[in-house]
C-alpha cells in the first residue's frame, strides 16, 4: 500500500515508517523538522529511512492547508498514519499557540484531506494524557473531559473531531492512546532520556513528587506493533470510529525507572527532588483488554529489557562521556 506518515522524522514516526518500509509498503513521509529538540536527531532518523527506495520524503508543515492538499493530490494514498504533533506537557504552558496550530489546525487539515481524497483509513496518535488525574484505571470508558494541560486538551479535541467526521462523512478513524513511549532514537525531552544522559555525565537529575509518580512505560516496538495491527483492522459500521489504549499494562514508579537506568549504566544517580509540577498526572495505567481482544495487541518488552536496549543505543550513539 501507499501509506502517508506525518511526523515521519519523529521518534514514533521513524520506527513505524521503518517497519512499513521493511514490509514492502511505500511510505510518503511528511515532516516540518522543527527545532523543539535537536534537529540533528531528526535528520539522522530520516537519513536511515532514506536508505529505502520506497520512501518519499516531503518537508512541509501540515498546519498549512496548501501543503496537505499538495501531498494528497500528488500521491495515490491508501491509508494515513497521523503522528505529527507538538509534544510535551510543560512546553504547552510556555508556547500554547504552537499546540493549537499543529495539534488542532494540522490535525483538521490532514483529516479533512482524507475525506476529500476518499482515504480508506485515518489512524492518529492520541495520548494517555486525556485521562488527566482520573483515579480509575485508565479504561476506554473512563472520564476524559478533564485535561490538566493544553497538550492533553488538544489530544482530546482530536478524538472528538475524529468522531464527528466518522459520523458526518463515514471516514474510518482510529485513535491510539499511547502510554509513555520510550526506546532508541527517542525524544531528548523525555524523562528516561534526560535521566540516562545526566547519570552518564555525572550530573544531577530532577525528580518530582519524591519519584512516586506511576508511569506505564511502553517500549517502542510494542507501540509500532500496535499501530500496524490497528492499521490493518477493519472498522465497524454504522460509525467507523474506534479508540484503543496502547500501553504496557505494567506501570512502575519513577524511582524504579531510575533504578533500572542505574543498573544498565552502572552508575548512581544524583537526585534533586522537587514538588509535583503543573500539568503532570499522578499515574498512567493502561487497560489494554480491548486492544488485546480486538487487535491481538500484546506488549512483549519489560521495562528492564527496554531500558537495557535504550542505554546500549545511547552509549553507542553518543559514547559514554565518562570513559
Amino acid at each position: 500500500m501507499n501509506i502517508l506518515v506525518t511526523g515521519v522524522a519523529g521518534f514514533i514516526g521513524y520506527h513505524v515508517s521503518k517497519q512499513l518500509l521493511e514490509q514492502g509498503h511505500q511510505v510518503i513521509g511528511v515532516d516540518n523538522l522543527n527545532d523543539y529538540y535537536d534537529v540533528s536527531l531528526k535528520h539522522y532518523r530520516l537519513s536511515l529511512l532514506e536508505e529505502y527506495e520506497t520512501l518519499i520524503f516531503i518537508k512541509g508543515d501540515i498546519s498549512e492547508k496548501l501543503v496537505c492538499e499538495q501531498v494528497f493530490s500528488s500521491y495515490a494514498i491508501d491509508k494515513v498514519i497521523h503522528l505529527a504533533a507538538q509534544a510535551g506537557v510543560r512546553y504547552s504552558f510556555l508556547n500554547p499557540d504552537v499546540y493549537i496550530q499543529s495539534n488542532i489546525t494540522g490535525f483538521f487539515n490532514v483529516m479533512n484531506a482524507c475525506v476529500t481524497h476518499h482515504i480508506a483509513h485515518f489512524i492518529y496518535a492520541s495520548s494517555s494524557s486525556v485521562y488527566g488525574n482520573n483515579l480509575e484505571l485508565n479504561q476506554l470508558d473512563s472520564v476524559t473531559d478533564q485535561p490538566v494541560s493544553l497538550y492533553a486538551a488538544t489530544k482530546k479535541a482530536n478524538e472528538v473531531l475524529a468522531y464527528s467526521y466518522s459520523v458526518m462523512h463515514g471516514l474510518a478513524t482510529t485513535g491510539l492512546r499511547f502510554f509513555t513511549v520510550y526506546g532508541p532514537f527517542g525524544r531528548p525531552d523525555m524523562a528516561y532520556y534526560k535521566f540516562t544522559k545526566n547519570i552518564l555525565e555525572g550530573k544531577a537529575i530532577t525528580v518530582f513528587e519524591k519519584g512516586e509518580l506511576l508511569r506505564d512505560s511502553t517500549y517502542i516496538t510494542d507501540i509500532v506493533n500496535g499501530i500496524i495491527k490497528a492499521m490493518d483492522h477493519p472498522l465497524n459500521e454504522p460509525v467507523p470510529y474506534q479508540i484503543f489504549n496502547l500501553g504496557n499494562h505494567k506501570p512502575v514508579t519513577v524511582n524504579k525507572l531510575i533504578k533500572a537506568i542505574e543498573k544498565h549504566t552502572k552508575k548512581k544517580a544524583i537526585i534533586e527532588y522537587l514538588p509535583m509540577q503543573k500539568g503532570d498526572v499522578r499515574h498512567t495505567y493502561a487497560d489494554i483488554s480491548i486492544s488485546k481482544k480486538i487487535l491481538g495487541y500484546s506488549p512483549k518488552v519489560s521495562l528492564d529489557e527496554g531500558i537495557s536496549h535504550f542505554v546500549k543505543w545511547y552509549q553507542s550513539f553518543f559514547g559514554d562521556k565518562n570513559d
